[in-house]
């Protein structure tokens, strides 16, 4: 009995310590702070030992050292090659068969968690997708680990901030924290870390989120640093100073990787539907992917996994240009065989590796055609790395402070953002899409960034509408109409004929214009409706609403029931749907200049 007491009295009070902290959370973004560095640690600590357990497998199955990187191996075993992707693409192909029959829905990723839904995911769909980013990279399928880290980091971050009651903005907040202490913790690079949660995750940057992002990015750069040290950390060779020559080369770069960038894109396209239309069945394809994946890895083993080896390799060798071009080509078929067949995993490294070959290739081609210019191949290779970064990934500022910290040169750094903006206006006028908002964009989405729109979406013609409607039959006339609704009482009439369908429109200052005096007993009131063909649905949000406002040139418009049925079940002036939108607005962007 007395332990039972004791054991109210507990939960009593861990429940009052619980509603202060979520009342201290929702009071001072101050507060934020202490929860962001949590989310960093533990961001860390996951990031360590998935990285670690890639690496355990990849030294089991390929017999290589534990100090040498996959890619960087001077050579694999064929056999070890061809049967290890296979394999492990039958793992997931069996996992993807399993979720669509037991009709489990995909899981969200944090850009699109952010974008919709308010920064709400669910941790156990994090873990399988982690999961299986895991099984592909450790079974050598071309596809980095920093989709699995980002994912298993947002999804923490967010479970701990819906068990706090955090509100929509703060949820947001607290996700892209989780992303970025991943990023922080893979490179040991904060500051890129952050910037990465600002344009990929959170979507704008704010002097209120500027703290919770940058501690959770320190917190989870420190993590990994203590727990064995970061997986993708790159040692950048001193560089030298950058001529204005060089420059206007280097922007010719960033058009050229711009261009590449949106040629992977496209051909993601043509890869995913060589797999889906094809007579294979869903549960094979991902092994026959990873059969062809080590068919390429039998010629190279740069193509497998992220590539961080065979760039660290690459960085301080010379190498013929003919190699470098064909080591472009099979690495970038192998991510598209990889991600088109079933594989899971991100192209955030993959695209810094290709990106580098390419800065190698074209200062290796300039020396060739203008030996004066004399391009530094290690400029080169940051400059390429950077941009196609931001032409498959997105974040210039993200991939400038990556070579920031790499090279901790501003000299350099300088060229390589003039190249980022370069080639982000380059894929913004020509595609318009970073790879992550790509994928989704073939799925149906419209997004193109994780702002937050998931507001406009939720905010519907049913939840702004009013269903005081007043109806007149088609046959009554305008004389018995101006005797049943005064002039004063609404703004319009619903006109619907016996069946209770819609018949138009009529506004109350024409009813009683007096013009028609003269002849209200004669004239039935459907003569005069309007708005006929210009109805709005429940489900519109209010964008596609007030796109049906500006095309009808109307102030108000009747909702019908569906685009099937004429049944009017109430109307929208344009003026509370105007208003709505900008009060949603207000709230949803309130917090740029840290208002509250």
């Amino acid at each position: 009995m007395v332990l039972a007491i004791r054991h109210i009295v507990l939960r009593r009070a861990t429940n009052k310590l619980l509603v202060r902290v979520r009342a201290l959370l929702r009071r001072n973004e101050f507060y934020l702070i202490p929860l962001a560095l949590l989310v960093g640690l533990m961001a860390g600590a996951i990031v360590t030992l998935m990285s670690e357990v890639a690496q355990i497998a990849h030294v089991l199955i390929y017999g290589i050292p534990v100090d040498v990187r996959l890619s960087a191996h001077d050579h694999i075993n064929p056999w070890a090659a061809l049967s290890a992707p296979a394999v492990g693409g039958l793992a997931l192909g069996i996992m993807e068969w399993s979720r669509r029959r037991l009709k489990i829905s995909s899981a969200v990723d944090p850009i699109e968690a952010n974008a919709l839904r308010g920064g709400h995911l669910s941790l156990r769909d994090s873990v399988v997708v982690s999961s299986q980013t895991l099984i592909s990279n450790g079974c050598g399928a071309s596809v980095g680990l920093e989709a699995g880290y980002t994912q298993i980091g947002s999804g923490v971050a967010s479970l701990l901030g819906q068990f706090l009651n955090l509100r929509r903005a703060d949820l947001r907040l607290i996700v892209g924290c989780g992303a970025a202490a991943a990023i922080a913790a893979a490179f040991g690079a904060p500051i890129t870390g952050a910037f990465y949660a600002y344009e990929l995750i959170v979507g704008v940057y704010s002097v209120a989120s500027a703290a919770p992002i940058l501690a959770a990015s320190l917190s989870g750069a420190l993590a990994a640093q203590w727990f064995g040290g970061s997986p993708y950390l790159l040692e950048v060779p001193s560089v030298g100073t950058v001529s204005v020559e060089q420059y206007l080369a280097l922007i010719v770069l960033a058009l050229i990787a711009g261009g590449v960038g949106i040629l992977v894109m496209r051909s993601s396209v043509l890869f995913e539907r060589l797999f889906t239309q094809s007579w294979l069945p869903l549960w094979i394809r991902p092994a026959i992917g990873g059969i062809c994946v080590g068919a390429l890895a039998i010629v190279t083993p740069q193509v497998l996994a992220a590539g961080h080896g065979a760039m660290v390799l690459d960085m301080h060798h010379e190498m013929a240009a003919g190699l470098i071009a064909t080591i472009i080509v099979l690495k970038l078929a192998a991510c598209m065989i990889s991600l088109a067949s079933g594989f899971r995993g991100g192209l955030f490294f993959a695209s810094l590796f290709v990106g580098s070959l390419l800065g190698k290739l074209f200062a290796a081609l300039v020396i060739l055609a203008s030996p004066k210019l004399g391009i530094d191949p290690l400029v080169g290779m940051l400059t390429g790395m950077a941009t196609l970064g931001v032409a498959i990934v997105g974040g210039p500022l993200t991939m400038s402070f990556l070579v920031l910290e790499l090279t901790r040169s501003v000299d350099v750094t300088a060229v390589v953002l003039a190249g980022c903006i370069v080639t982000s206006i380059c894929v913004r006028f020509m595609f318009g899409h970073s790879f992550s908002t790509w994928r989704l964009h073939l799925r149906g989405e419209t997004i193109r960034s994780a702002n937050d729109v998931g507001w406009l979406r939720n905010l519907s013609v049913e939840r702004m509408m009013r269903s005081d409607v007043a109806k007149a039959p088609s046959t009554s006339t305008i004389a018995a109409c101006r005797r049943e609704f005064p002039l004063s009482s609404l703004q319009a009439i619903v006109v619907v004929n016996d069946a209770d369908e819609y018949c138009g429109l009529v506004l109350l200052p024409e009813l009683y214009s007096v013009e028609l005096d003269a002849i209200a007993d004669d004239i039935q009131v459907v003569e005069l409706a309007r708005y006929f063909d210009d109805v709005l649905l429940p489900e519109m949000n209010v964008k596609t609403a007030m796109a049906v406002f500006d095309k009808a040139e109307a102030d108000l418009l009747a909702v019908v029931e569906s685009a099937d049925s004429r049944k009017v079940i109430g109307y929208l002036p344009e003026s509370l749907a105007r208003r709505r939108y900008v009060e949603e607005i207000d709230r949803a962007t309130g917090g740029v200049l840290g208002a509250v």
